[in-house]
């Protein structure tokens, strides 16, 4: 009896040293999930949504059911406001687009291009794609690599072998044309650039309608105007530009050596057309690829960003946009110029995708997302 006592004494003494030796476990704290905060913001905007909704009756209905009918009033909304605020302030908005706009449009590239096809599970494509894109962003002969990029896109994309040779053709074609022509081809791809998102908007869904025409033509008869001079900012608007981004700084950088009056009116092009350009990634895309036709509240949008993306990549964005805005109130110049620096692969992103799209069509498209779920 004693001896089993002594035993017992000998575990229990035993066990408590093991438990004051062990060290303590260590708690990782777990991410913030961005959906939680953003939940605060949303409540209020999704209460005004459904009161606005109320108070619109029947064709309020009518908009959030009929996804075409919203599209179009939102691109002819987004087409109106940036024919506006280039008449209004076209040096502002360059100035300010970029900064404001710039990375949002780009998580919105990589979300829509990269993330929602599946394509980053596509081993061989991310390298063959990926690679040159890499290469183009730091600025090696960036539009030489971005066309290598297009190419691999179109070489690596599952669809019919005519399909990807046309689009080898013509990537080969445009790579001979770039080294001809040096310097100038990055002035090029940079005003072409704004155009792709519209016409990836384009082939993005299916047109259910003629409704579908309007917006692009909306755009066309804009960028017409502008160009062949029906319409122009006045003077106040020309000479209204913030310190350093004065109408000689655009005029330089997106027209030398142009004649005027076509010089300020490549200008104004480019920033109407870019300002459609943010507007096309950040509302048109995410409607047309929504796979419900109906809107959906802001807490849920939330929600959705943030399975797409995960809590990390998105404070990411979100600390490296503010850290944007601050470097932008102190120096306005080097922060645009410094965005512009970061972002310069995504427009090889947008030439790339197009290319893949091209091969394997919205088909390929939606099995890919299949496969992923």
């Amino acid at each position: 009896m004693a001896a089993a006592q002594r035993g017992k004494r000998k575990r229990f003494i035993s066990s408590e040293c093991a438990t004051v030796s062990r060290p303590p476990s260590i708690q990782i704290p777990r991410v913030v999930r961005f959906s939680q905060i953003a939940s605060g913001f949303a409540r209020p905007l999704d209460r005004a949504r459904l009161e606005l909704l109320r108070l619109s009756g029947a064709a309020g209905r009518f908009f959030v059911r009929r996804r075409e009918a919203r599209v179009l009033a939102g691109g002819l909304l987004l087409v109106g406001t940036a024919l506006a605020l280039t008449l209004a302030a076209p040096f502002w908005l360059l100035a300010l687009g970029p900064v404001l706009w710039g990375i949002p449009h780009v998580l919105s590239d990589f979300r829509y291009l990269v993330l929602r096809p599946g394509l980053h599970r596509r081993l061989g494509l991310c390298l063959g794609v990926g690679i040159p894109l890499a290469v183009a962003g730091v600025g090696w002969h960036p539009v030489q690599s971005g066309l290598v990029a297009t190419a691999m896109a179109a070489l690596l994309a599952r669809g019919p072998g005519w399909r990807k040779a046309a689009m080898l053709a013509v990537a080969a074609g445009l790579f001979w044309v770039s080294i001809g022509v040096g310097d100038l081809a990055s002035l090029v791809f940079a005003h072409a650039h704004n155009f792709i998102a519209l016409a990836l908007w384009w082939a993005w869904r299916p047109a259910d309608g003629g409704l579908r025409l309007g917006v692009p033509c909306a755009f066309l008869v804009a960028g017409a105007a502008l160009w062949l001079g029906w319409l122009a900012p006045s003077g106040i608007a020309a000479g209204w530009a913030p310190p350093g981004l004065h109408a000689g700084y655009h005029l330089g950088l997106l027209a030398p050596g142009l004649a005027e009056p076509w010089a300020l009116r490549l200008v104004l092009l480019f920033a109407f057309a870019q300002a459609v350009h943010y507007g096309v990634w950040l509302r048109l895309i995410p409607e047309e690829d929504r796979p419900q036709p109906s809107t959906r509240t802001w807490a849920a949008s939330f929600r959705a960003l943030e399975k797409d993306f995960g809590p990390v990549l998105l404070w990411g964005a979100l600390a490296l946009m503010s850290g944007l805005a601050v470097w932008a109130v102190f120096d306005l110049v080097e922060a645009r110029a410094g965005y512009l620096r970061m972002a310069l692969f995504h427009g090889y992103l947008e030439l790339a995708a197009a290319a893949w799209l091209f091969v394997e069509g919205r088909r390929g498209c939606e099995a890919t997302k299949g496969a992923a779920r």
